[in-house]
C-alpha cells in the first residue's frame, strides 16, 4: 500500500493511496466493523459517514425498535448503552439512566423537533444550560439529568464524535434540602412503643438501626451472613464488603427470630422482600406509629448520628455505613458533631470560670 495521506486524520480513521493513485479512507476501531469512508476528510459526505460509523448505526435503539439517524443524540444513546461505563453500572442504575435518556430523546423543543434527532456534535454549552433551566423547579431531577447528559457527552468524546464535553463547566443547581429525615431518639422510642417485641417491624427497625445499612442490603441479610457475632454485608450499591460486629440488642432480637428462611425479613407470605416492597411496607409501619416523616433511610442517618455521638471518627463511622465519601458522613453527623463540640466548649468555659 502507498504512503499515509494524512498526518492528523479524525480519530480511528486510516488513510492511504492505493496502487491506482486514489486516496482511500477507512474507519477502523477494535470491536467495530471496518467501514469505508467516501470523499475527503472533513467534507460533509465524509463526516456523515464517519459519524455513522462512530455511533454504531447498525444497532437499534431497542430490540426491534426503529433505526437511528447517523450522528444524532439517539444514535449516541445507542452507542452509550453498549459502553463499558454503562454496562458496568448496577442494574437499577442502568434503568434510571436509560429511562432519563429515552425520555430526553422523545422530548421536543419549541419547534416540535425531538432532541433525539438532533446532531450530538452540535449540542453546545448554551443548549445544556437551557435544558437544565427548564427543570429548575425540580432541582434534584435537573441535577440527575445533568449527570446523565455529562456521561453521554463524555462517551461522545471517547468515541471521537465530539472534541469536547459541553456539560463540563455547567454547574449543578444548589439544593437546599436536608434529604431524608433522621430519626430522633424520641421517634425511635415511639416506634418501639407501637410495635411489640418479636414483631417484624421491630426486627426491621433493629436491622436498620444497628447496622446502618440501606434497605436494599437489609432485605438480603440472613443467618448465613452471621459468623462469630460478626455480620458480613456486601453492599449492593457499592459492591463493598463490610464486617459489622452484631450489637447485643440486635443479637437478642435475632435470637428470637426463626431460622426457617434464607432472609431475616420476609413478607406475610414467607417470601423475601424486594427493596421497594420493603420500603413501602416499612412506610406503613411508620404511619401506624404516627411517624409520617420517618423512613427506612432515615434510620441509616440515625445510626450514623449515634456513632458520632459515641465519639467515633468519620473513618470509623464509614467502616460501619460503608460510605465511600467522608463528606457524606459529615453531612449525616453534622448535628451530632456540633452538639458534642458545643458541650465540650461549654465545659471548658465552666472550668475556666469556676477556677477564676
Amino acid at each position: 500500500m502507498g504512503p499515509h495521506l494524512m498526518r492528523r486524520p479524525p480519530k480511528y480513521v486510516h488513510g492511504f493511496i492505493d496502487r491506482h493513485g486514489k486516496p482511500r479512507f477507512y474507519f477502523r476501531r477494535a470491536g467495530f466493523k471496518k467501514v469505508p469512508l467516501p470523499g475527503l476528510p472533513w467534507s460533509s459526505q465524509f463526516m456523515e459517514a464517519y459519524e455513522q460509523a462512530v455511533a454504531g448505526q447498525s444497532a437499534l435503539v431497542d430490540a426491534g425498535a426503529r433505526r437511528t439517524k447517523p450522528g444524532s443524540m439517539r444514535a449516541l444513546a445507542v452507542s452509550y448503552f453498549q459502553s463499558v461505563d454503562y454496562r458496568s453500572m448496577q442494574v437499577r442504575t442502568q434503568r434510571v439512566y436509560r429511562g432519563l435518556i429515552e425520555r430526553f430523546c422523545e422530548q421536543a423543543d419549541k419547534d416540535g423537533n425531538k432532541f433525539g434527532e438532533k446532531r450530538a456534535a452540535l449540542i453546545g454549552r448554551e443548549h445544556v444550560v437551557r435544558l437544565i433551566a427548564t427543570k429548575a423547579d425540580k432541582p434534584e431531577a435537573a441535577n440527575q439529568f445533568r449527570k446523565v447528559l455529562r456521561a453521554m457527552m463524555k462517551h461522545a468524546v471517547e468515541i471521537g464524535l465530539r472534541a469536547d464535553n459541553p456539560t463540563r463547566d455547567v454547574r449543578s443547581i444548589r439544593v437546599r434540602s436536608e434529604g431524608f429525615h433522621s430519626w430522633s431518639d424520641a421517634e425511635i422510642a415511639q416506634f418501639e412503643k407501637r410495635h411489640p417485641a418479636r414483631s417484624r417491624a421491630r426486627l426491621a427497625l433493629a436491622l436498620l438501626l444497628y447496622t446502618g445499612q440501606r434497605r436494599s442490603d437489609i432485605v438480603r441479610l440472613g443467618w448465613q451472613h452471621v459468623r462469630d457475632s460478626v455480620l458480613t454485608v456486601r453492599q449492593q450499591k457499592t459492591g463493598a464488603e463490610l464486617l459489622i460486629p452484631v450489637h447485643p440488642i440486635l443479637q437478642a432480637i435475632l435470637d428470637d427470630t426463626p431460622k426457617d428462611n434464607m432472609t431475616f425479613l420476609t413478607t406475610q407470605f414467607g417470601k423475601p422482600f424486594t427493596s421497594n416492597g420493603f420500603g413501602n411496607w416499612f412506610r406503613d409501619q411508620c404511619n401506624a406509629a404516627g411517624l409520617p416523616r420517618c423512613s427506612a433511610h432515615g434510620l441509616r442517618k440515625a445510626a450514623a448520628r449515634w456513632l458520632a455521638e459515641a465519639g467515633c471518627t468519620a473513618h470509623e463511622i464509614a467502616s460501619i455505613t460503608g460510605h465511600a465519601s467522608l463528606k457524606q458522613v459529615a453531612h449525616y453527623t453534622k448535628a451530632a458533631d456540633q452538639g458534642r463540640l458545643a458541650s465540650a466548649a461549654m465545659e471548658k468555659v465552666k472550668t475556666r470560670t469556676s477556677s477564676g
